[in-house]
């Protein structure tokens, strides 16, 4: 089918009954085939199921619900056993295809199902059932899910865990995320995360995992998560691989801190969409990926792994951890869009767009209802806008640092014999009133203060401190020596502590 595309004059809403029924199309789908759209910049899509049963991403539609979609959002409704769905809007391209990984995703869940209800069973003392081969130590399922670029790791990613929190048994997979260029449930250069009890709802891309407690409204439930995060600050793992192999084993130690006090949360087990530098296999990120996929084995105890569309890596992954770990290939959808960098960065600005305003979306012309869902739950009564607080503050009420050197060079291009001067890790104090201090629209992360209970301080701990939130600073005064700062909730910034990345705020 032939792309449709949308000019500027469409865009305004059409009242009358003749346009409505131009824009609404219904398409029959097959069991087992789906249904892809692509949008565009400033468009908007409708979709809603009239009949049947289908899924985006492994989350459920509701019958005779609408569901709205934007932010150049790219997705596919599936259905197992057939339906007919009503689309409002233009797309810049849809189709149905019959071809879909589908198959493969929900053996691989069957797996890990299984797994999940083995580790249970041992945790209550119950006995395996007849038909199971008995296990002296059955681990519940930690998968790290690798792939090259636009292999769909995501889409593998949050339709395991959809299916996992659909399955009646009260699981809360804990999904983390440590592809710093994604954005997560908050700001891009993050890695977070988050247990997962109820399907993540796609709208757009600007919350691929849904929104974070910290900024999202209160009448938001199923998507109003509390991560834990720590801050890398850049997109590109090689500008510091160093820094992100400790953040890796932080958020690692952090989940099992937390799991050693509930055991039935761990049992639920933990699934890692990493970045696609992991699966390069020549240039400048071939070097740390080794070390950073082992540092995430190591962290997170990982027993399954899976490689999506990447035979090479695979056969690597067998021959490194294939002794130990379950190593397991998927086939990459032919639904995958290439996303190019210039997509990648209005993603990163619609993430932070997001992060301290929220997000409405206007629904498509011709949309002939009044209610309609956004991330699952939006109606127009219930908006998702937000009031960010812009306050203005002394430059010594926040202590802000940066971490390493601006621009650094690998080690191997320094000179024989040479050494740093500052490591790739030390954290370098920022003073706003300097020349060059970068912090004109730099995008912040809000440091949890330090614990109380450990007296001994120590020249890296920013580094060991998880973000309790996300500032811009959107002016300098400094004859006065004063900023102001953007920030999704009101609260004091005295005596806090934060740190600068390579992020710039755009409003």
């Amino acid at each position: 089918m032939s792309a449709l595309g949308l000019s500027e004059h469409e865009g305004s809403l059409h009242s009358s009954a003749a346009s409505i029924a131009a824009e609404a199309r219904q398409w029959v789908l097959e069991p087992e085939t789906e249904y892809r759209f692509e949008l565009d910049p400033r468009t908007t899509l409708a979709i809603k199921l009239v009949n049947g049963q289908a899924e985006i991403f492994g989350s459920e539609l509701a019958e005779s619900t609408t569901y709205l979609f934007g932010l150049e959002c790219k997705a596919a409704v599936y259905t197992w056993q057939g339906c007919t769905i009503e689309v409002t809007g233009h797309p810049s391209t849809e189709y149905v295809s019959e071809e879909t990984p589908l198959n493969a995703f929900a053996n691989i869940h069957l797996a890990l199902e299984q797994m999940r209800v083995r580790a249970l069973r041992a945790i209550h003392g119950s006995p395996p059932s007849d038909d199971e081969d008995p296990d002296p130590n059955p681990e519940p399922p930690r998968v790290l899910i690798l792939g090259p670029d636009n292999s769909g790791k995501t889409t593998l990613t949050k339709t395991l865990v959809n299916y996992a929190t659909r399955t009646g048994q009260g699981w809360s997979p804990m999904l983390v995320n440590v592809d710093p260029g994604e954005g997560g449930w908050a700001a891009p250069g993050a890695i977070s995360a988050a247990a997962i009890s109820s399907p993540i709802q796609t709208s757009t891309p600007a919350a691929t995992f849904g929104s974070a407690a910290t900024s999202a409204p209160h009448h938001i439930s199923s998507n109003s998560l509390s991560s834990l995060s720590y801050w890398y600050g850049h997109a590109e793992m090689r500008r510091n691989p160093l820094l992100m192999d400790r953040l890796i084993r932080n958020l690692g130690e952090n989940i099992w801190e937390r799991w050693d006090a509930d055991l039935e949360a761990r049992a639920s087990g933990l699934i890692v969409d990493t970045p696609s530098s992991f699966a390069a296999n020549s240039g400048a990120n071939s070097d740390h990926r080794q070390s950073l996929i082992k540092a995430c084995v190591d962290a997170f105890r990982i027993n399954v792994i899976l490689v999506v569309g990447h035979e090479k890596l695979n056969v690597e992954m067998q021959r490194t951890y294939g002794s130990r770990v379950v190593v397991v290939k998927i086939p990459k959808s032919g639904g995958v869009v290439e996303l190019d960098a210039g997509y990648r960065e209005r993603i990163r600005r619609y993430q932070l767009h997001n992060y301290m305003y929220g997000r409405v979306l206007e629904p498509p012309s011709g949309l002939a209802v009044n209610t309609y869902l956004q991330g699952g739950e939006q109606t127009p009564e219930l908006s998702l806008n937000l009031a960010p607080q812009s306050t203005v503050v002394s430059f010594g009420d926040l202590t802000i640092y940066r971490i390493g050197e601006e621009t650094m060079a690998p080690t191997s291009a320094l000179p024989i014999g040479a050494t740093r001067v500052v490591s790739e890790m030390q954290p370098l104090l920022v003073d706003p009133a300097q020349p060059g201090s970068g912090l004109y629209n730099a995008v912040l992360a809000l440091l949890a203060p330090p614990n109380p209970d450990e007296a001994e301080r120590y020249d890296e701990e920013v580094l060991d401190l998880p973000v309790v939130g996300y500032l811009a600073i959107t002016a300098l005064d400094i004859p006065n020596k004063r900023m102001t700062v953007l920030a999704p909730s009101q609260g004091s910034l005295v005596g806090r502590t934060a740190i600068v990345g390579s992020f710039e705020w755009q409003e």
